[in-house]
């Protein structure tokens, strides 16, 4: 289609270890699981989180963190399809203020191309991308980390599309039905959840996650459509949308400079003197971003080690005092704490997650 809009486009997503995401998805999870009589608390405290900060509207997680959680969950119900209850089980103010924008929208296209645009804000572990094509108006979504855990990438790609149909018919009607769904893994052994959720032909080992809304659909008016509700709110997310751009420029600078510098550590003092600020100054930036020194830190040294521990030429005393630990000791203790297991067993393992 030569004359078709270009594609709403992803602002981009960092593979920073730090605190960059809103916890929507996991403030989703925990209820259902829930369900399961499954207790989440132990792991998302083993990630650092406590159940005050999980009410905190200001708290931001990792991707690591959330991978994690997400992990665990699924290997805790043993529900492998975890990812279509958590997206069935979301409600029109999941998203945030962008859920509300999104109701305030003219059309349900405009919704979507809302949702695209601000997916940063959202909580999206996904990478979303949306446009008219010959088929209809299509929402992909990729995942940002190619070397993410098969379960946890099937759990994001289930929960991304499972949440935006259901948010789709809590909005625009009970009755919508995509057009058609295509995931990118295998197909499971039982179509039926996929089947009974969307209610319409389901499509795997697809060379993309592609859902397709029907043409007339992506045009229908948002029934709370407001263009004055829309501009306010639109204005407020831009704003946040710019504070969270100097949080990540932030962030990725001082990982850089963090591991650039290793074995050796800069001194908080000395990373306030490079961004010419003062400590009371960096420290408030850094809680703003819902961080600290240390779990930047922490985490730059998890990336360090988890690469490599990949490399079987190097000891375990190597590893240690290229990634800035005292000694195997205390190289040891830090693995367990982000992983639960030994540096020898991470090592065998398929691949360190």
């Amino acid at each position: 289609m030569p004359d078709s809009p270009a594609p709403a486009q992803s602002p981009g997503t960092s593979r920073s270890t730090s605190a960059t995401i809103p916890p929507n998805i996991l403030r989703c999870l925990t209820p259902v699981t829930d369900g399961y009589g499954v207790d989440l608390r132990p792991e998302l405290s083993r990630v650092g989180l406590d159940e005050a900060m999980m009410r905190s509207a200001a708290l931001r997680v990792s991707y690591r963190q959330g991978s994690a959680v997400i992990r665990r969950a699924l290997e805790l119900t043993g529900d492998a399809h975890l990812g279509l209850r958590v997206g069935a089980a979301q409600h029109l103010t999941s998203w945030g203020l962008l859920g509300f924008a999104q109701m305030a929208a003219d059309t349900l296209r405009e919704a979507i191309e809302t949702g695209v645009r601000f997916q940063n804000l959202s909580g999206a572990m996904v990478v979303w991308s949306a446009g008219p094509e010959e088929v209809g108006y299509v929402l992909r979504a990729e995942l940002p980390d190619p070397a993410l855990d098969p379960a946890v990438a099937v759990f994001l790609v289930e929960e991304a599309f499972a949440s935006v149909v259901t948010l789709t018919r809590l909005s625009s009607g009970e009755e919508f039905t995509p057009q058609s769904v295509e995931f990118a893994f295998p197909a499971p052994r039982d179509f039926g959840p996929f089947t009974e959720l969307f209610r319409c032909p389901v499509r795997f080992d697809a060379v993309g996650n592609r859902l397709v809304f029907p043409t007339a659909w992506a045009a229908r008016p948002m029934p709370g459509h407001d263009r004055v509700t829309y501009a306010a709110v639109v204005e407020l997310l831009e704003e946040q949308a710019a504070s969270r751009r100097d949080q990540q420029d932030l962030l990725e600078v001082l990982e850089i400079s963090i591991a650039q510098s290793l074995p050796d550590v800069p001194s908080f003092v000395e990373q306030a003197r490079r961004h010419a600020s003062s400590e009371r100054t960096l420290r408030r930036r850094l809680a703003e971003c819902g961080t600290t020194y240390e779990a930047v830190v922490d985490g730059v040294r998890r990336e360090r080690v988890e690469q490599l521990l990949r490399r079987p030429e190097l000891t375990l005393r190597d590893i240690a005092r290229q990634a800035g630990f005292s000694d195997v000791r205390a190289l040891r203790r830090a693995v367990h704490r982000w992983h639960g297991v030994a540096p020898a067993r991470l090592r065998g393992e398929a691949g360190v997650q």
